[in-house]
């Protein structure tokens, strides 16, 4: 039997992302119609983010292990988080966990090395892009990370919680993440980290000016590469 996923939700557009691109792919690993079993729980968003505004990290490891404890109790085998920020947290509570995490950087990392990158543009919440979550990763496998000028930075912290996450998609943003992702070419960057799992719904590699890795679902196909594993 495949393994259990537990999925620690946070921002319900990337969940929701990583959860059907894990049942959607399952097919060619499980067969027809076929996926593990998965189970999902998630405390409000609004309770994350008071304390990530906050900076209490420790309290917001606290609030995943709380989602973590009820996916155990549930039977999932192991846990993906699918929220980029959240990971700072996750640094802090894992080796608490009841279960083991697929880490969502680490995954990001793992594939752009696999696909010879050099130079990583990261693209998410501030949190992300001003902490240390991606370039600790990417420069385990040898790569640079880089960030857009703050200006930039605080424009695509705008876009990300006052129209992603509510599941708004539009023109106006997208022309903005292009224009970003271009100076960052100029910068030298050969990719870019899609580093929140609401971005892949606005940005992919037809519209953007280099590669992107996708990191919701580089981490729901590292979720059904483990499901899959005895």
């Amino acid at each position: 039997m495949p393994k259990h996923i537990g999925i620690v939700a946070v921002s319900a557009e990337g969940a929701a992302l990583c959860y059907r691109t894990i049942c959607a792919e399952s097919a060619t690993i499980f067969g027809r119609h076929n996926h593990p079993e998965i189970t999902m729980h998630t405390m409000p968003l609004a309770l994350h983010m008071s304390f990530i505004d906050a900076g209490r990290w420790e309290d917001e490891g606290r609030l995943l292990l709380e989602s973590a404890n009820k996916l155990a109790i549930a039977g999932a085998d192991f846990l993906i988080c699918p929220d980029n920020t959240a990971h700072a947290a996750v640094d802090l509570i894992s080796g608490r966990s009841p279960r083991p995490w697929l880490h969502i950087a680490e995954e990001v990392a793992s594939t752009a090395a696999h696909r010879g990158y050099e130079s990583v543009g990261v693209l998410g919440t501030r949190y992300v892009m001003e902490g240390d979550v991606y370039p600790k990763r990417l420069a385990a496998m040898g790569i640079a990370a880089t960030i857009p000028a703050r200006r930039d930075r605080e424009r695509i912290n705008e876009i990300i919680f006052n129209e992603l996450v509510c599941g708004r998609f539009e023109d106006r943003a997208r022309l903005e993440f292009v224009r970003i992702i271009e100076k960052l070419k100029q910068k030298g960057c050969d990719a870019i980290a899609l580093a929140c799992t609401e971005i892949p719904m606005l940005i992919e590699d037809s519209v953007s000016p280099l590669p992107t890795l996708d990191s919701t679902r580089i981490l729901a196909r590292a979720a059904l590469r483990e499901a899959a594993r005895e």
